[in-house]
């Protein structure tokens, strides 16, 4: 069990963190809104990634989130994640999707560790 926590907290800082920042320079780097063009996608689709990564990230660290919200999360960022690695491979090769690959990884991870952790919270009704 407390395996388990540690591996949740590592990778779920992680991802939260890689959220964070994703939606930060989504928003203040130029070469975010190149690369957004140049793998086809329109200007508003960063601005909903962004502020999909602002509130994701604190939606998976904060304890008073529910679970029901972390869920809707995890399953956000998945598809966030899923997403990236496709463009990514169809426009600039397998190479390109490392990064979103690693990501989707950790995120596979802490969705694990929250499951292990969280069974034992769980009231089984009739």
């Amino acid at each position: 069990m407390k395996r388990d926590k540690i591996f949740y907290w590592v990778a779920t800082s992680l991802v939260a963190l890689s959220g964070l920042m994703a939606g930060i320079m989504y928003f203040v780097n130029p070469m975010i809104v190149g690369e957004f063009k140049h793998l086809g996608f329109p200007d508003y689709f960063r601005v909903e990634l962004g502020i999909a990564q602002l509130l994701g990230a604190p939606a998976l660290i904060l304890p008073m989130v529910s679970n029901r919200i972390k869920e809707w999360t995890y399953a956000g960022f998945a598809i966030n994640f899923m997403s990236a690695i496709t463009a990514h491979i169809a426009v600039e090769g397998a190479s390109a999707a490392i990064a979103p690959l690693i990501s989707l990884l950790l995120l596979v991870m802490s969705y694990v560790c929250f499951h292990k952790i969280n069974r034992y919270n769980l009231v089984v009704r009739d």
